[in-house]
């Protein structure tokens, strides 16, 4: 870390000590260089996070199949752990619906919702989690995550927003529906679609409205009537707020719970959440790892990807490696107060954004916010119609259905729009970590198919520079004796025989070709089996009275090949730096 100083009427660097510990609390970083007029903004940003994530933090528990004062526990101790840990100052932890469908997926297949045993497993689901993020960090393999491209990670969210909505069918027709896979759901809601509840339906339907009003149309309207930003941020963002309340006031006046049998929440005790001790039983462990695996890297993925998106605006600096522990803490400390795994949200790191969040200390308030509502405005849940979170999870994933990506990938790259189609299609029709393992198989599938057929170019001298290029993009001379061959890939057992059918095809029927160049600008790597393709093309080029060369050989490749001793049986003389420098050495001729 350094700073300037004016010494002599000169600027010079002046290097400070970073604090002792800082890169595993990097609470000691920001917390040092903490400016007062952070701190409003930090206030605004955790109380207006604190608005969305009150009713959200309910719905989401629901939607996990938890009770609700559940969401709400997940977002206190881990949001101060984050808060400490986090190398993110905007990235507002908690409950997120794409998390809790994975835990409904995971936990429902072992125990049912809404018993004493799928809570236990739920807490256990966080440890786990916490246990994986945390290990990942302290390893440094992060790079993991990278398996999980962006368009299967797409597919797969598009999909599990279907399922989300979907899920929340039989809160918004007030209809008893079992637990069913997607498609079965729908069919069985359009079955019984004369059973709706009319009230449900109509308060649901007013919830939606109204949330989509603030969502699309207030903030607009709010910019043409010069609300300053400050003052227009929270007011476009209270909406889940606001028909939180004002649908409690309506079944609690009108008495729908009893009268009309309108479903509520019912008591949410309160008082800060419990200590809980999750399982330690490795057979519970091995049952929930697939679906703590999945939580860990898409989880990770939505905040990593928000994280740093946010951090560039302010030319900030996320690091990966902690982030992942400071999920692992968050993720800890879920399962230790009675909640379940968390994780960064978008629209909530959004919106702390927006509202000024200037450090770690935002997630502070906001947890502290929350405790206080846990503590003293839990009675005010009882009548909360849940028709209305459901309303709140049905707006929230809207977004998240990505239509714009798959026209976009499908007409940049097929393959990919591909691995995007089958993610979403095996979410769907098979199980949330299903189609994840899937889309995963499919992309690297595709990149073995990708790096197998290699794009070869014969090269020709542009002009009377030093410059090669393709010959059948631009016009370039060529030596009748010389075929120089760019290979654009690293060579690996899967595109070897590529590899040595375009060198052999290459002088077939041509016996005026006396040298062949192997060009390797584009090559990062050659692996064990390409290191015998090369040997077998030397032999078989010499053999047929053709010299083979390399040129533009990387370093660290070049080191490799000269460890093993190839070079020295290949010879050196016939290894060179550049293109050019092996077509003077042969002596071409450019015709």
């Amino acid at each position: 870390m350094a700073t300037t100083k004016i010494i002599n009427g000169k600027l010079v660097a002046k290097h400070q000590k970073k604090p002792l510990f800082s890169h595993y609390l990097p609470v000691l970083s920001w917390g040092r260089a903490y400016q007062r007029e952070w701190l409003a903004g930090d206030l605004l940003a955790g109380l207006i996070v604190t608005i969305m994530l009150v009713p959200q933090g309910m719905a989401y528990a629901l939607l996990a199949g938890l009770p609700p004062q559940v969401g709400l526990y997940a977002s206190i101790l881990p949001l101060l752990l984050y808060g400490l840990l986090g190398t993110s100052r905007v990235l507002a932890v908690g409950p997120v619906a794409i998390v809790s469908l994975l835990v409904t997926s995971g936990v429902g297949e072992f125990a049912e919702i809404g018993t004493a045993e799928y809570v236990h497993l739920a807490l256990t689901l966080a440890l786990l989690v916490a246990v994986i993020q945390t290990m990942m960090g302290l390893f440094r393999v992060g790079f993991l995550v990278n398996f999980l491209s962006h368009p299967v990670l797409a597919g797969f969210t598009s999909a599990a927003a279907l399922v989300i909505g979907v899920s929340q069918l039989k809160h918004l027709l007030g209809i008893d529906m079992p637990r069913l896979e997607f498609l079965e759901t729908v069919l069985y809601a359009g079955e019984h679609l004369a059973d709706t509840h009319i009230v449900t339906l109509v308060m649901g339907i007013m919830g939606i409205a109204v949330l989509l009003y603030f969502k699309t149309a207030l903030g607009p309207q709010l910019a043409k009537m010069n609300v300053p930003k400050g003052v227009a941020i929270p007011i476009t963002k209270s909406g889940p707020l606001v028909i939180v309340l004002l649908g409690t006031i309506v079944v609690m006046a009108f008495q729908l719970n009893e009268i009309s049998g309108v479903k509520v929440v019912g008591d949410v005790p309160p008082g800060l959440p419990p200590l809980t001790m999750p399982s330690l039983d490795l057979t519970v462990w091995q049952m929930l790892l697939p679906t703590a695996l999945a939580i860990s890297f898409v989880g990770f993925m939505e905040s990593i990807s928000v994280a740093k998106s946010l951090a560039s605006k302010k030319r900030q600096r996320v690091d990966s490696n902690q982030e992942l522990v400071a999920l692992g803490a968050a993720n800890l400390g879920a399962a230790l107060t009675g909640g379940y795994p968390v994780t960064g949200g978008f629209s909530r790191s959004v919106v702390n954004y927006e509202a000024g969040a200037n450090s770690g200390l935002a997630s502070i308030v906001t947890a502290v916010c929350i405790a206080l509502t846990v503590i003293f405005l839990t009675p005010l849940f009882q009548f909360l119609p849940q028709a209305l979170l459901a309303a709140i999870i049905v707006v929230a994933v809207l977004g998240l259905i990505d239509i714009k990506t798959f026209r976009r990938v499908w007409k940049y790259n097929k393959g990919d729009a591909a691995a995007m189609a089958i993610t979403f299609l095996a979410v769907l029709a098979i199980s949330i970590e299903t189609g994840i393992l899937i889309g995963v198989a499919v992309t690297m599938i595709m990149f073995v198919w990708r790096t197998s057929r290699p794009h070869v170019a014969v090269v020709g001298r542009l002009g009377d520079s030093e410059i090669y290029r393709n010959v059948l993009r631009h016009p370039v001379q060529t030596c009748p004796n010389v075929v120089a061959i760019r290979i654009d890939e690293s060579l690996y057992f899967a595109n070897t025989k590529q590899l040595e059918d375009t060198v052999l095809n290459s002088i077939t029927g041509n016996p005026q070709i006396e040298h062949v160049i192997l060009i390797g600008t584009a090559v990062n790597f050659i692996d064990a089996s390409a290191l015998e393709t090369l040997e077998s093309l030397h032999k078989e080029l010499t053999d047929a009275g053709v010299t083979f060369h390399l040129a533009a050989i990387k370093g660290p490749v070049m080191d490799r090949l000269v460890d093993v001793g190839f070079i020295k049986q290949f010879g050196e003389d016939h290894v060179h730096l550049s293109t050019h420098e092996a077509m003077k050495t042969i002596g071409c001729s450019f015709a």
